[in-house]
Protein backbone atom coordinates (compact mmCIF):
# COMPACT_ATOMS: atom_id res chain seq x y z
CA UNK A 1 0.00 0.00 0.00
CA UNK A 2 1.54 3.63 -0.80
CA UNK A 3 0.66 6.31 1.38
CA UNK A 4 0.96 10.40 0.91
CA UNK A 5 2.93 11.79 4.19
CA UNK A 6 1.38 13.85 6.17
CA UNK A 7 -1.81 11.91 5.81
CA UNK A 8 -5.18 12.74 7.78
CA UNK A 9 -7.16 10.82 10.49
CA UNK A 10 -9.36 8.86 7.42
CA UNK A 11 -5.98 7.24 6.03
CA UNK A 12 -5.20 6.33 9.55
CA UNK A 13 -8.40 4.57 9.57
CA UNK A 14 -7.15 2.49 6.64
CA UNK A 15 -4.40 0.84 8.54
CA UNK A 16 -4.19 -2.26 9.91
CA UNK A 17 -1.42 -4.43 11.89
CA UNK A 18 0.50 -5.82 9.52
CA UNK A 19 -0.01 -3.50 7.05
CA UNK A 20 2.91 -3.45 4.58
CA UNK A 21 3.21 0.69 3.78
CA UNK A 22 5.33 2.64 1.26
CA UNK A 23 5.44 6.41 2.34
CA UNK A 24 6.43 9.42 0.19
CA UNK A 25 6.24 13.02 1.54
CA UNK A 26 7.58 14.46 4.41
CA UNK A 27 8.56 13.00 7.47
CA UNK A 28 10.04 14.03 10.36
CA UNK A 29 12.88 12.52 12.52
CA UNK A 30 13.28 13.22 16.26
CA UNK A 31 15.06 11.00 19.06
CA UNK A 32 15.19 11.09 22.74
CA UNK A 33 16.94 14.69 23.59
CA UNK A 34 14.69 16.35 20.99
CA UNK A 35 11.58 14.46 22.54
CA UNK A 36 12.33 15.62 25.89
CA UNK A 37 13.14 18.97 24.78
CA UNK A 38 9.85 19.59 22.79
CA UNK A 39 7.64 17.80 25.83
CA UNK A 40 9.45 20.32 28.07
CA UNK A 41 8.20 23.29 25.99
CA UNK A 42 4.89 22.01 25.43
CA UNK A 43 4.09 21.30 29.38
CA UNK A 44 5.22 25.05 29.68
CA UNK A 45 2.53 25.70 27.26
CA UNK A 46 4.62 26.17 23.77
CA UNK A 47 4.51 24.43 20.77
CA UNK A 48 6.37 22.07 19.07
CA UNK A 49 9.31 23.08 16.05
CA UNK A 50 7.32 21.67 13.90
CA UNK A 51 3.22 21.53 13.09
CA UNK A 52 2.80 17.74 14.55
CA UNK A 53 -0.57 17.62 13.37
CA UNK A 54 -1.41 14.81 10.61
CA UNK A 55 2.62 14.55 10.90
CA UNK A 56 5.03 11.39 11.15
CA UNK A 57 8.11 11.55 13.45
CA UNK A 58 10.62 8.81 12.14
CA UNK A 59 12.65 7.92 15.79
CA UNK A 60 15.90 8.67 14.13
CA UNK A 61 19.26 9.77 14.55
CA UNK A 62 21.18 9.12 11.27
CA UNK A 63 25.15 8.58 10.81
CA UNK A 64 27.13 11.78 9.37
CA UNK A 65 26.43 11.93 5.53
CA UNK A 66 29.13 10.68 3.33
CA UNK A 67 30.39 13.15 0.21
CA UNK A 68 27.26 12.75 -2.91
CA UNK A 69 25.21 11.45 -0.16
CA UNK A 70 21.45 13.27 1.35
CA UNK A 71 22.14 11.49 4.77
CA UNK A 72 23.96 8.58 6.65
CA UNK A 73 22.69 5.50 7.58
CA UNK A 74 18.92 5.89 8.96
CA UNK A 75 17.55 3.13 10.56
CA UNK A 76 14.87 3.57 13.31
CA UNK A 77 15.97 3.64 17.16
CA UNK A 78 14.43 1.63 19.93
CA UNK A 79 11.19 3.72 20.43
CA UNK A 80 10.36 2.72 23.92
CA UNK A 81 12.70 5.19 24.72
CA UNK A 82 10.27 7.95 23.55
CA UNK A 83 7.21 6.21 25.73
CA UNK A 84 7.10 8.95 28.29
CA UNK A 85 6.99 12.07 25.29
CA UNK A 86 4.38 9.59 22.98
CA UNK A 87 0.78 10.41 24.86
CA UNK A 88 1.26 14.31 24.87
CA UNK A 89 2.60 14.34 21.44
CA UNK A 90 0.03 12.38 20.25
CA UNK A 91 -2.39 14.72 22.10
CA UNK A 92 -0.75 17.94 19.59
CA UNK A 93 -2.26 15.85 16.32
CA UNK A 94 0.59 13.58 15.51
CA UNK A 95 -0.69 10.67 13.18
CA UNK A 96 2.19 8.22 12.99
CA UNK A 97 5.41 7.41 14.49
CA UNK A 98 8.42 4.95 13.12
CA UNK A 99 10.58 3.06 15.18
CA UNK A 100 11.20 -0.25 16.26
CA UNK A 101 10.59 -2.42 19.22
CA UNK A 102 7.51 -2.49 21.89
CA UNK A 103 5.51 0.01 23.36
CA UNK A 104 4.12 0.73 26.75
CA UNK A 105 0.35 0.31 27.26
CA UNK A 106 0.20 4.28 27.90
CA UNK A 107 1.50 4.76 24.17
CA UNK A 108 -0.74 2.00 22.72
CA UNK A 109 -3.81 4.19 24.97
CA UNK A 110 -2.84 7.33 23.45
CA UNK A 111 -3.02 5.56 19.69
CA UNK A 112 -6.33 4.53 20.16
CA UNK A 113 -7.65 7.94 22.03
CA UNK A 114 -5.65 10.21 19.48
CA UNK A 115 -6.50 7.68 16.18
CA UNK A 116 -2.67 7.29 15.56
CA UNK A 117 -0.34 4.32 14.07
CA UNK A 118 2.72 3.07 14.70
CA UNK A 119 5.12 2.05 12.28
CA UNK A 120 8.24 -0.06 12.34
CA UNK A 121 10.63 0.23 10.29
CA UNK A 122 13.29 -2.80 9.69
CA UNK A 123 16.61 -2.49 12.09
CA UNK A 124 20.17 -3.04 10.70
CA UNK A 125 18.71 -1.71 7.34
CA UNK A 126 19.86 1.87 7.69
CA UNK A 127 21.95 1.83 4.58
CA UNK A 128 19.57 0.94 2.56
CA UNK A 129 16.42 2.68 4.28
CA UNK A 130 18.91 5.74 3.92
CA UNK A 131 18.40 5.69 -0.27
CA UNK A 132 14.69 6.51 0.59
CA UNK A 133 15.72 9.72 1.84
CA UNK A 134 15.62 12.00 -0.88
CA UNK A 135 16.00 15.31 0.97
CA UNK A 136 17.12 16.13 4.77
CA UNK A 137 17.30 19.40 6.73
CA UNK A 138 17.66 20.53 10.13
CA UNK A 139 14.79 22.52 11.43
CA UNK A 140 15.27 22.84 15.30
CA UNK A 141 17.60 21.98 18.12
CA UNK A 142 20.63 21.95 15.77
CA UNK A 143 22.94 21.76 19.12
CA UNK A 144 21.98 18.19 19.65
CA UNK A 145 23.93 16.85 16.51
CA UNK A 146 22.55 13.37 15.42
CA UNK A 147 18.69 13.93 17.31
CA UNK A 148 18.36 17.23 16.19
CA UNK A 149 14.33 17.64 14.38
CA UNK A 150 15.42 17.13 10.71
CA UNK A 151 12.03 17.73 7.88
CA UNK A 152 12.74 15.35 5.46
CA UNK A 153 11.62 13.81 1.69
CA UNK A 154 10.95 10.71 1.08
CA UNK A 155 9.86 8.24 -1.29
CA UNK A 156 8.53 4.61 -1.20
CA UNK A 157 10.09 4.52 2.21
CA UNK A 158 8.86 1.17 3.58
CA UNK A 159 7.18 0.36 7.05
CA UNK A 160 5.06 -1.82 8.29
CA UNK A 161 1.88 -0.88 10.72
CA UNK A 162 2.35 -2.60 13.79
CA UNK A 163 -0.33 -0.74 16.26
CA UNK A 164 -3.12 0.23 14.24
CA UNK A 165 -5.74 3.49 15.52
CA UNK A 166 -7.77 0.24 17.03
CA UNK A 167 -5.01 -0.87 19.15
CA UNK A 168 -4.41 -4.32 16.95
CA UNK A 169 -0.64 -5.16 17.46
CA UNK A 170 1.20 -6.79 15.48
CA UNK A 171 4.04 -7.74 18.07
CA UNK A 172 0.77 -9.58 20.02
CA UNK A 173 -0.76 -11.17 17.08
CA UNK A 174 2.29 -12.49 15.55
CA UNK A 175 3.07 -14.63 18.54
CA UNK A 176 -0.40 -16.32 18.45
CA UNK A 177 -0.51 -17.08 15.12
CA UNK A 178 3.20 -18.60 15.35
CA UNK A 179 1.62 -20.37 18.48
CA UNK A 180 -1.68 -21.68 17.00
CA UNK A 181 0.56 -23.24 13.93
CA UNK A 182 2.77 -25.20 16.05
Amino acid sequence: MNINVPFDKEEVKKLKAGDYVYLTGTIYSARDAAHKRMYETMLEGGQAPFNLKDNVIYYLGPTPAKKGQVIGSAGPTTSSRMDKYTPLILENGLNGMIGKGKRSKEVIDAIVKNKAVYFAAVGGAGALLSKCIKESEVIAYDDLGTEAIRKMRVEDFPVIVVIDSEGNNLYETAIEEYKNKK
